[in-house]
């Protein structure tokens, strides 16, 4: 796994649209931290990670939580968070592919 030092883009989704992000440095192999560090700005207490989420992250440098993923209720259908390598803008980032599908 990549050591490069980039940024962590995380979405909250509701009905397909984005309703709030924030972009944080992140370090490709710790995305637990800048999570850390994000989720205070978008009021949000840590998500559980699953081995799924492990997987996906270590794939794609990409994972969805759903609501389930919270200890309380939050106000979107799902929170994705995804690795921004230096030199890629958010636009040229790869997508899940489902996303695709």
């Amino acid at each position: 796994m990549q050591d490069a030092a980039g940024r962590l883009w995380v979405r909250l989704m509701k009905r397909h649209r984005m309703i709030q992000d924030v972009l944080i440095p992140c370090r490709r192999d710790d995305p637990q931290a800048a999570l850390h560090e994000a989720l205070p700005k978008l009021d949000l207490s840590q998500p559980v990670w699953l081995e799924r989420h492990r997987q996906d992250w270590a794939q794609y440098a990409m994972a969805r939580f759903l609501p389930e993923h919270f200890m309380e209720p939050v106000p979107f259908d799902y929170m994705e968070i995804s690795f921004i390598s230096p030199q890629e803008t958010p636009s040229q980032t790869r997508r899940h592919p489902l996303q695709d599908a």
